[in-house]
């Protein structure tokens, strides 16, 4: 189709600038930009502009990049002091929870494919829980994305639970994805061995990720680079080294750059607001990237046959395996209302990584491989236009929306180093009975206010400033405790801190 590297290079961002727009419009219409991009990649490709591209294992080359950034990433962005209350219910879902409803759904697939066997393709037990660990994983990347542009904030610490969930279940269905398919290769395998290596990866994993997120840490600290745009190249390289050796070591890759990520983004850096941006915007490019790739793979034209089995497994894990799966795994735990694991239910959204783990058996060659990409594909657009589309609505439904934090007015952080407290505080009536001049104010020694916002401007203010009612002023102090009492003397409430 393409006579030149000019033309490749001119669809490609055509290709990314609509990713971007049909990203834009998701937002607005409240569609996960998921759904837009496997549609984009469907669009341009063989049952559509003609884009041949029928090569799993490029998909899943791409896919293992795109996962190992977006899993690092997702650990960087999530602080440890808001899973900590929640830690323990959210690794039970990620492991147990991906393990019921791979049973679970697994059983009725085979009791479905019994009942209409002969329409249909039939599925063994083996090949029906294959089918359902390769979409026993959950991906909330898109429901937060959808969540964060309505501005919704949510009760009961169900964001950082559902965070730590979907950041965290996906080895666990990986595993399960290769066992299974080990087990159909091969006729059989014992029990002992697979809970063994399931054990074995887990825990590999896990200690390989917190030593090199650690690694990371002592050498991105210690290595003293003149070019800051070398800090965030390096750490995508430790990223690919620690997926890349942990999976050499018979280790969990995946769960590996996750808890590597955890450690990084918990801990001191240099430059970590510099990495963290270049961090966003690379996550968001093999975002696009691998949805765009895994629309291209699918041929739309085979998805209508399929479309009964489809319907029916994923009516089914919405409705039953998911809740069940929940509520199961969280009967130990208070943490929640019943309206809270409802909701933690419902938001069991299918994503990219299912299709991504549906290569597995295409590139192993396993009987039946392409009828199960096919319903994978089929019941992740399912479940995005089902949920994806009324994620917001249910937690208001639900009466699940907290009110929203909040803003930093100023957007301003103090590097690691300096060990201050920095607030901002909003000026009242009362506050200015005290002195409308900034001289007026009692605050402890070594304490500078050293911005005012007003209205849309912002200026460095005077000892003779004279303030005025809804200002918004900048302060930093090395004493936070007594520029707290001043606070509470001079009547002001309104105020934000943060500590180094």
């Amino acid at each position: 189709m393409f006579h030149n590297a000019e033309e490749v290079l001119l669809i490609a961002s055509v290709i990314l600038f609509l990713s971007i727009f049909a990203g834009k419009a998701g937002y607005r219409i409240g569609l996960p930009s998921l759904l837009l991009f496997l549609g984009l990649g469907m669009l341009f490709g063989s049952d559509g502009l003609g884009i041949q591209f029928n090569d799993p294992h490029i998909a899943q080359l791409i896919g293992m990049l795109a996962l190992s950034i977006i899993l690092f990433s997702g650990g960087m962005d999530t602080k440890v002091s808001d899973i900590k209350p929640i830690a323990a219910q959210g690794v039970i879902l990620a492991t147990v929870g991906v393990l019921l409803t791979t049973f679970i759904t697994g059983g009725f697939i085979y009791y479905m494919s019994e009942l209409i066997g002969g329409r249909f393709v039939h599925l063994t037990f083996p090949e029906s829980l294959l089918l359902a660990a390769v979409m026993s994983s959950t991906d909330s990347a898109s429901v937060f994305s959808i969540l964060r542009s309505k501005g919704v904030y949510l009760k009961q610490k169900l964001r950082p639970a559902l965070e730590l969930e979907s950041g965290s279940n996906d080895p666990m269905a990986y595993m399960l994805t290769v066992i299974l398919i080990s087990y159909i290769q091969m006729g059989g395998m014992d029990l002992g061995s697979a809970v063994l290596s399931l054990v074995i990866q887990l825990l590999i994993g896990a200690v390989a990720g917190y030593i090199l997120g650690r690694l990371a840490v002592f050498i991105i600290n210690r290595m003293d680079i003149d070019n800051e745009s070398f800090y965030p190249i390096m750490l995508l390289a430790i990223t690919f080294f620690t997926f890349a050796a942990t999976t050499l070591l018979k280790g969990n890759g995946y769960l590996a750059v996750y808890v590597a990520g955890l450690v990084v983004g918990n801990s001191k850096i240099v430059h970590k607001k510099s990495i963290g941006t270049f961090f966003d915007g690379f996550t968001w490019l093999f975002q696009i990237v691998m949805f765009l790739t895994l629309g291209l793979l699918v041929n739309p034209n085979e998805l209508l046959p399929i479309a009964p089995i489809g319907l029916g497994v994923g009516i089914f894990m919405i409705i039953f395996a998911r809740p069940i799966s929940v509520f199961l795994c969280l009967i130990p735990f208070k943490n929640f209302s019943f309206k809270g694991k409802l909701y933690i239910s419902w938001v069991g959204l299918r994503g990219a990584v299912p299709i991504i783990f549906a290569t597995y058996p295409l590139i192993a060659g396993v009987e039946h491989a392409g009828l199960i990409f096919n319903v994978v594909f089929f019941i992740t657009i399912l479940s995005l236009l089902i949920q994806g589309t009324t994620v917001t609505q249910a937690a208001k439904w639900l009466g699940l929306v907290d009110d929203a934090p909040r803003k930093d007015d100023f957007g301003i952080e103090l590097p690691d180093e300096i060990k201050s407290a920095m607030s901002e505080i909003e000026i009242t009536a009362e506050v200015l009975s005290h002195g409308n001049k900034l001289m007026e104010l009692t605050l402890p020694d070594h304490t500078l206010a050293v911005m005012v916002k007003r209205g849309g401007s912002y200026f460095i203010p005077k000892g003779n400033t004279e303030l005025q009612e809804n200002d918004k002023l900048l302060m930093i102090s090395d004493n936070d405790e007594a520029l707290l009492q001043s606070y509470e003397s001079l009547g002001i409430t309104d105020y934000t801190m943060k500590k180094n």
